[in-house]
């Protein structure tokens, strides 16, 4: 692990615990830089300085070095304070007018931090019926985010995750936030939906240390509550319960997951697996896989890979595959492929042509890169089980 990590992670157990890192070794000017932005990749910089800037080791640092982060910061946090003080009122309205919808994340996440507008959402999820119809203000400092459906159903990868769902609105419970009553999923469906959340993107380019934490706070907060042989049995029959059980050593090993305060149970604990590969890739990903663009891109390498296993059949070339993919994968950027077909070969060129483009255009952003991080990831999902080796 490469000491800037380490330090990382180091900051974020002590942010998820409420305290102060206790460095008394000075840090160079370049650790702090790399320390502020690994956690801006991440997306969380609020919790990470301030674990860190009442340290010894701060105190023996540059103002000016801390000075940018430290602004951030507050920009960022005060941002996310008047997010929440919208959403809040919104939400109480749409109930008082009898639209119930689910909240997903967000804010239920928020809540069991320890300072909830340090952990920051970049939008707010609501899911609702099919049936329902919501109309929001588009000049509020919110984004929401309006799901019929948790996953993209169309995805071969992980489009069948829905039916996992299918009954959250008749088993939805309210939790108590800041006075208002936030209607949102059972906790064994909401603690087994953050899993699957974290994992949808596992197989796109990767997830972040973030939606760890998410999942080990979940469990600390409500394990009483959560039927932890229903999230394993369905993690199994997903191919993600190495998955789980390695983010949770994780979440052990290095945050502040507690097993005994979670009630995790025998048959968890007895799985083997060896969560450091999966804690480095983690940590190359940054949040939701953005890292960088030759990472993003490896995406269409991975989701083929899974895509032909969940078929029976064995991954074939996938960087041809990710060049000329099929028309129906293509039919949402290039609309006109669903009455006409026959066009596929033009979506391929103007396909290829941008991504040259692109990669021209971007230092983080090469070909090469992204066949190399794809197989690798691949590899990485053989060896957690997600797909046959």
């Amino acid at each position: 692990m490469q000491h800037t990590q380490q330090l990382f992670l180091e900051a974020l157990k002590a942010a998820l615990k409420n305290e102060q890192v206790e460095w008394n070794n000075k840090l160079e000017a370049q650790e702090w830089m790399d320390l502020f932005r690994m956690a801006e990749v991440h997306q969380i910089l609020p919790m990470i300085y301030e674990a860190v800037y009442r340290s010894p080791a701060a105190g023996q640092a540059d103002p000016q070095i801390l000075a940018p982060a430290k602004a951030q910061m507050v920009r960022t946090v005060i941002m996310q304070t008047q997010k929440t003080g919208e959403f809040e009122p919104l939400y109480r309205y749409l109930r008082e007018s009898g639209i119930c919808p689910l909240v997903v994340k967000g804010i239920v996440c928020r809540n069991i931090y320890p300072n909830p507008d340090y952990r920051i959402s970049g939008d707010e999820d609501l899911l609702i019926r099919p049936e329902d119809f919501i109309y929001l203000d588009a000049g509020s400092l919110i984004y929401i985010e309006l799901h019929k459906s948790l996953f993209p159903p169309e995805s071969e990868a992980y489009g069948d995750l829905n039916r996992f769902f299918a009954n959250v609105h008749e088993d939805a419970i309210d939790i108590r936030i800041d006075g208002t009553d936030i209607r949102t999923m059972g906790y064994t469906d909401h603690l087994f939906y953050l899993i699957c959340h974290s994992f949808k993107h596992f197989l796109h380019s990767g997830f972040g240390i973030r939606q760890v934490c998410d999942i080990i706070l979940f469990a600390n907060e409500y394990g009483d509550a959560i039927d932890w042989e229903k999230v394993l049995r369905q993690c199994r029959e997903i191919h993600a319960d190495l998955f789980a059980a390695a983010l949770f050593a994780i979440g052990e090993k290095y945050l502040t997951f507690d097993p005994e305060k979670a009630h995790y149970p025998k048959a968890w604990r007895e799985i083997s697996v060896d969560e450091t590969d999966m804690l480095m890739d983690l940590l190359d990903s940054g949040i939701y896989g953005n890292a960088n663009m030759s990472r993003k891109h490896s995406s269409n390498m991975t989701l083929d890979a899974v895509a032909a296993d969940k078929n029976g059949k064995k991954a074939g070339n996938t960087v041809l595959k990710s060049l000329f993919p099929s028309a129906k994968k293509l039919e949402g950027r290039y609309p006109y492929l669903k009455k006409h077909p026959i066009l596929l070969p033009i979506a391929w060129t103007d396909r290829i042509l941008k991504y040259r483009k692109e990669t021209v255009a971007g230092g983080d952003n090469a070909a090469a890169d992204s066949v190399k991080i794809g197989n690798q990831r691949i590899e990485l999902m053989k060896e957690y089980g997600i797909i046959k080796k």
